[in-house]
């Protein structure tokens, strides 16, 4: 090899190393722990980049200084990746019990010290060499000697560690047992012809490089090396199935190759339709839903301590429940929420009904199942009583595991039931989830339930809150339809009490023509208004039409036709005053105010009505000599419904009138004093254009 090929080789070797040890030690001290392993690990790692970064020089430059740098620094590697190892047994063990063998690896670390430095002092890079006649076997053997003990403390590490804390040190283990097995076999080789093999120590940066992954997902793993050293399970998954897409696709390559070196003639284009195959099979694959979920499940298992990334999952469920609010896509995506917690392809629903028990109401790539479960069956109350996530297989295997529970017959519809997930808000099972086995194999140990049991109640809660506001709004319909039909029967009071009237007096004057004019005038207005109560049954309490304008004089002379016959007299002074409103409307409000005037009248009081203009609105004052309400119940009750001082009142029709009058823009105001009357104020507002009226006429006396 020309030294321009090897200095270019070199640079692209411990270059790529030096980039990977330099971003993960940044990475490090960005995120830094006060912790003596934290120190230890960065310190390691520096002094890799360190070396580096001067065998890189000394590939490119190759003088006998930087050989020595290289050496130099190396010798610094061994220290720093021999102190972090030796923190890592000391914290490994008691300290009563490991005393003698704490101070056993002091000695060791002091031995491995004077060793580098004897190994660095004596090198052939150093003038002492020659003058003591030293060889470079000596110096191999020195640096093989090494890489066996850090071999060997490895071995002790690993060895010593809990068997459920292997888990975290593993990939640790496996980096230093790359880095130390190839000084191992590069100073083997060195041993046995007496000099570095160049191909060995080009091959050596990136082969250091290479265990960088490693150390970085044993220090994800353990918290104390560092902070927020975090791998991301989405970059960690799809770098794992680019992976695996890669080895494919070598595999299919080297097959291809293979067919078409035994294929003769027809080689070539059998190595096309192989390889166009399994670009199919990758693709087929690569978008399978059992695949994918069995690479989850294998990052999951073998890159992280915790299957779930929290942050990630309770985004994406939360996400999936709230994406619509209408009350039959909550309840399916209730399902699938749960579902993609533990790769379940679908699941069913069933939830509390108060009469049949639980009934299924929704469910997501599911035959129909129309089995309702007792709400006193064995599985309601075991779910109920425990809380738990039941696993059917589990339960099939070993009964014992949930005393007291006997799966209901219709569980055999459910294709592959797996799961039942309880849906518990505070104590009470509003329902429970069935899912049907998972597309990967999934270990329901204590995690997965965890986080089913805390979702489970999240989604509870959710649903519960539909059912509430869906409770809420249906009691709002009920609360609007009766007050509508309180309206309504008010007003067919009125109407009986006018014909009542009529019949009342036809005893005395059927055969008077002008009463039996009055007698068809009075019925055809209770026939009109009992079809304008129809029209707001079918439409509720709110008009129809809009606003119009009003001429509040001919409304009130209509008002007191149909009053005479009262006992009291009513007095009337009457302007030219438009107003806007619903006629039909205006007059129940004003026929209601005037009949409680002369209700609460004697045959010796008076009754007034006066209409003006008060500012833009039209004034229509009703004014008794009656018996007066108190300042308090004017104040705190007047304007309530069902509230009244009549003995046979319904109380609402104050209410409803206020409500009217108050939906126009307008206003009503009550004046009363016990015994002395009561005077009660309509403001109605007026139209922006006041057409022309007739003639102003006052009219007193109107009267039985």
């Amino acid at each position: 090899m020309t030294a321009t090929a090897f200095g270019t080789a070199a640079a692209w070797s411990y270059g790529f190393a030096l980039a990977l040890y330099a971003a993960l030690g940044a990475r490090m001290a960005l995120g830094w722990r006060r912790s003596p392993r934290a120190a230890a690990l960065l310190f390691a790692i520096v002094t890799t980049a360190v070396w580096a970064g001067a065998c890189l020089l000394f590939g490119t430059v190759g003088d006998p200084t930087t050989l020595f740098a290289a050496n130099a620094a190396d010798a610094l590697r061994y220290v720093g990746w021999f102190l972090f190892v030796t923190r890592l047994l000391d914290a490994t063990g008691t300290p009563d019990r490991d005393r003698p063998r704490s101070s056993a690896r002091r000695w060791i670390s002091i031995a491995v010290v004077v060793a580098l430095v004897a190994s660095l002092v004596l090198s052939e890079s150093f003038p002492l060499a020659a003058r003591v006649g030293w060889s470079s076997r000596g110096e191999f053997g020195i640096h093989l000697g090494l890489a066996v003990l850090g071999l060997a403390m490895i071995e002790h590490l690993y060895r010593r560690t809990h068997a459920q804390a292997r888990w975290a040190i593993k990939p640790l283990c496996f980096a230093l047992v790359g880095l130390f097995g190839y000084d191992l076999f590069l100073y083997a080789d060195a041993m046995l012809f007496a000099r570095i093999d160049a191909d060995i120590w080009l091959a050596r940066g990136v082969a250091v490089a290479l265990v960088v992954p490693l150390i970085a997902i044993a220090t994800a793993r353990n918290d104390g090396w560092t902070i927020e050293m975090h791998l991301s399970r989405g970059a960690v998954f799809q770098s794992t199935a680019l992976l695996v897409s890669g080895a494919f696709l070598l595999a299919v390559a080297a097959a291809g190759y293979v067919v078409r070196y035994i294929g003769g003639d027809w080689g070539r284009a059998f190595q096309i339709e192989f390889v166009f195959g399994g670009v199919l099979v990758l693709l087929l694959v690569a978008t399978s839903g059992s695949f994918r979920s069995r690479l989850k499940v294998f990052v999951s298992k073998h890159f992280f301590s915790y299957r779930y990334d929290y942050r990630e999952e309770w985004l994406r469920f939360t996400r999936t429940l709230s994406t619509d609010t209408s009350s039959q896509n909550v309840h399916e995506r209730t399902i699938i929420a749960l579902a993609d917690l533990v790769e379940s392809p679908a699941g069913a629903l069933w939830i509390k009904d108060d009469l049949r028990g639980f009934v299924p109401i929704s469910r997501w790539n599911m035959p129909i199942i129309d089995a309702v479960e007792p709400a006193n069956g064995s599985l309601p109350a075991f779910l109920g009583r425990t809380g738990w996530v039941v696993s059917l297989t589990e339960r099939a295997a070993d009964p014992s595991q949930y005393p007291g529970l006997d799966p209901p017959r219709w569980l055999a519809a459910v294709p592959l039931p797996w799961l039942v997930i309880p849906l518990v808000t505070g104590t009470e099972l509003i329902g429970f989830v069935v899912l049907s086995s998972p597309r990967a194999t999934i270990d329901v140990n204590w995690e997965v339930r965890d986080l089913l049991k805390t979702a489970s109640r999240q989604a509870a809660g959710y649903l519960a809150q539909i059912r509430a506001s869906e409770a809420l709004l249906e009691a709002r319909k009920f609360e609007s339809f009766n007050r509508m039909s309180a309206f309504v029967v008010h007003d067919l009071k009125n109407l009986v009490a006018q014909l009542s009237l009529m019949l009342r007096n036809a005893e005395r004057h059927r055969d008077n023509p002008e009463f039996q004019r009055d007698m068809l005038t009075t019925v055809e207005h209770v026939v009109e208004r009992m079809h304008r109560l129809m029209l707001q049954l079918r439409t509720g309490t709110t008009p129809v039409e809009k606003p119009r304008h009003i001429d509040l004089g001919q409304v009130i002379r209509r008002v007191c036709a149909g009053k005479q016959g009262q006992r009291a007299s009513i007095r009337l002074d009457l302007g030219p005053v438009l107003a806007l409103g619903h006629e039909d409307r205006v007059e129940h409000v004003i026929g209601h105010l005037v009949q409680n005037a002369l209700d609460a009248t004697s045959a010796r009081g008076d009754v007034a009505i006066r209409l003006g203009v008060n500012g833009q609105y039209a004034s229509i004052d009703v004014q008794d000599t009656g018996t007066g309400m108190p300042a308090e119940f004017i104040r705190e009750r007047l304007f309530k419904p069902f509230e009244t001082t009549k003995n046979a009142g319904m109380g609402i029709g104050v209410y409803e009138s206020a409500q009217y009058i108050r939906s126009l823009g307008g206003d009503i105001q009550v004046e009363s004093a016990p015994g002395i009357g009561t005077t009660v104020h309509v403001l109605l507002p007026q139209p922006e254009v006041v057409p022309t009226v007739g003639d102003a006429r006052t009219e007193a006396g109107v009267q039985q």
